[in-house]
């Protein structure tokens, strides 16, 4: 084996560019999305960073070809809770979706342009879409409707509509601050759906509801589960009128069902198989005609995939050479399921489960990477004592290069990275952000800190009053912990998130004295500006992490990093898109003034027309070589 040639960590050249990157987008926005599937084929979502950022349809027909079905000038988005989800319905080749721009539903028949079946909103008030389902005759859709009034209040809402936009639409429900998952009985007969209140964020409490679904009313309406503190995900018919649904009441997601008026549990397991409901479309498991459901699940943070028999309660798992799915899976006609899976060497791609065969097969690459294998860096899971008690997790990477290593004598700088949410996780496929930094010399260590999911209810409640503590003490404990072990150079860690890991950036900056330097992307810098000017979904959001406002104002105070701006001792570069409703612009701002009075070394990095999370590959570029070029200055690499 040749003797590699050395050079200092960090500085290591690379055939992972920035502009490869920004290709491939960024984040959670990059991911393929919204596996659909019916006698035409299988639908998806990809996202097009080189087109501006917009998201389009793409569809794979029986006879193997794909072709891109949404035409140039619309984007595939809808804005519902502001994150989306439930972009699209698929009906017989008929594609009803929600247009990025102005928000109004489209029906795009096979062949046909795309048509609008939605008014224009009025003045100053504009009407969302998304989570639709169509009866099975085909002449009504169902849809959760978010209203933005002129007077900036923001109601949510059952609506029927008609298919060819010929009829208004009608409000069926409008009881609840949020609904989700409206689906249609196989007779046409009857509507479930969910729905939570304030301060309930979906994964602390839900509840299924069932109606009569009557010409354009709902007769009674049924409590099914759920409850405040009950998470319920999911909720599907099956062909013979039971219904399904993902509960975590054991303190785990598993799957149940209704029969004869019961409710029975299909898993009983340390397993999870929900995930928390950022977007509306997220779908972790697959009915198969009655006889079988295929389930993604996670075991201590470890994906796999569950056959259930429905026949005989029996489960069998299967692990494959995947590491990450998307959480959206569909049934076909036959008995293929069909799902996007990633692995360490890839990114998630369009594969499919055959139930007959056994056969596990990716048959379309969603983004095919033009660089030597050597280069990537495979995933680690580890595991370190929490501050808070009991263990965290985290996946560590190490710097990889094929022809160079490090200096003698010399320790990798190490990049903590922590995701956003709080409440989400780590996603360890093939993402070219971690590979552009492991492939340059660094180490990378993805934490999924007090709060993540995947690890059951209890380790998600961690972070229950303590957002700003304990996923802050995990992030820190995760770089000392390699530090002490001699996988990191103690003198050369750093830190970088986005969003509520952007704001562990800002506390872990301001609270400890670990960090060289630290990468904010629209992190949250001031809590109470956020406490009384947030979006709706998130709007109480900070009751269950930190606690009620006013209340706990003092508290409130003290987990605003803005207000420990003169104890940073180290530089940091914040990013942050100028259309961001989520964590306005504003926070970035203020924190910026306190780093100028106090005289601390920053660099701030705006985007136009960005907004919570960067989709134009122009600003992803930017945003990594800005990145970069601030590491090696501050650690003269």
């Amino acid at each position: 084996m040749p003797t590699k040639e050395k050079l200092p960590y960090g500085s290591w050249p690379s055939p992972i560019t920035a502009r490869l990157v920004s290709t491939s987008g960024s984040g959670h926005a990059a991911l393929p999305r919204e596996v659909q599937v019916d006698p035409t084929g299988v639908y998806w979502i990809e996202a097009r960073p080189e087109e501006g950022g917009r998201y389009v349809i793409q569809h794979l027909n029986p006879l193997g070809s794909t072709n891109t079905v949404t035409p140039e000038g619309f984007s595939v988005r809808t804005r519902v809770h502001e994150y989306g989800g439930g972009s699209f319905l698929l009906w017989q080749g008929t594609i009803f979706f929600s247009n990025e721009s102005d928000q109004r539903l489209y029906r795009q028949d096979p062949s046909d342009l795309p048509k609008p079946i939605t008014p224009l909103a009025d003045q100053g008030e504009h009407l969302r879409y998304a989570n639709g389902c169509i009866t099975p005759d085909g002449k009504s859709l169902i849809y959760v409707c978010e209203q933005h009034a002129t007077d900036g209040k923001v109601h949510n809402f059952l609506v029927e509509l008609s298919p060819d936009g010929s009829d208004a639409p009608i409000t069926l429900h409008a009881e609840h601050d949020f609904y989700a998952n409206p689906r249609i009985s196989p007779d046409g007969k009857k509507l479930i759906w969910l729905t939570w209140d304030h301060p309930q964020m979906p994964w602390d409490g839900t509840d299924l509801w069932l109606a009569e679904l009557n010409s354009d009313q709902l007769g009674k309406v049924a409590h099914i589960a759920g409850g405040q503190k009950e998470s319920i995900f999911q909720p599907d018919w099956g062909l013979n009128g039971e219904i399904y649904f993902v509960s975590d009441k054991t303190g785990w997601w598993n799957i149940y069902r209704t029969k004869d008026t019961e409710i029975e549990a299909l898993t009983e397991t340390e397993l999870e198989f929900g995930v928390p409901m950022w977007s509306l479309a997220d779908r972790s498991y697959a009915l198969v005609q009655d006889d079988y459901i295929v389930g993604f699940y996670k075991d201590n943070g470890s994906p796999g995939i569950a056959i259930i028999d429905l026949n005989t309660g029996t489960m069998q798992q299967l692990q494959g050479d995947f590491n990450y799915m998307v959480p959206s899976i569909d049934a076909g006609p036959d008995q293929r399921v069909w799902f996007l899976a990633g692995s360490p060497h890839t990114f998630p791609g369009l594969t499919y489960l055959d139930l007959e065969t056994g056969a596990l097969e990716r048959v379309l690459e969603v983004r095919d990477f033009d660089f030597p294998r050597e280069y990537v860096s495979i995933p680690e899971q580890i595991t370190f004592n929490s501050p808070s008690g009991g263990l965290s997790y985290a996946y560590y990477y190490l710097p990889t290069h094929p022809n160079l290593t490090g200096m003698d004598s010399e320790l990798a700088p190490l990049i903590v990275m922590g995701h956003g949410g709080p409440t989400g996780a780590a996603r360890p496929y093939l993402n070219l952000e971690v590979q552009f930094w492991t492939s340059r010399g660094f180490a990378v260590v993805d934490v999924d800190y007090s709060g993540s999911v995947g690890y059951g209810r209890s380790y998600r409640e961690r972070l229950r009053g303590q957002f700003g503590i304990a996923d802050v003490a995990d992030c820190v404990e995760a770089a000392r912990h390699l530090a002490e072990t001699g996988r990191a150079d103690p003198d050369r860690l750093l830190i970088t998130g986005g969003s509520a890991g952007g704001y562990i950036v800002l506390c872990a900056l301001t609270g400890y004295d670990v960090f060289s330097a630290g990468a904010s992307y629209y992190g949250i810098a001031d809590l109470l500006v956020l406490a009384q000017d947030s979006h709706k979904f998130e709007s109480m959001y900070e009751i269950s992490l930190i606690g009620p406002y006013p209340e706990y104002a003092d508290t409130y105070h003290q987990r605003s990093p803005v207000n420990y701006a003169d104890k940073l001792n180290c530089p940091v570069i914040l990013f942050q898109g100028l259309e961001d409703r989520v964590v306005p612009p504003y926070q970035s701002e203020i924190f910026i003034d306190a780093l100028k009075k106090n005289g601390i070394q920053h660099k701030y990095i705006t985007f136009e027309g960005e907004g919570h999370g960067f989709r134009r590959s122009e600003n992803i570029q930017i945003a990594l070589e800005e990145e970069l070029a601030f590491y090696r200055d501050v650690l003269v690499i």
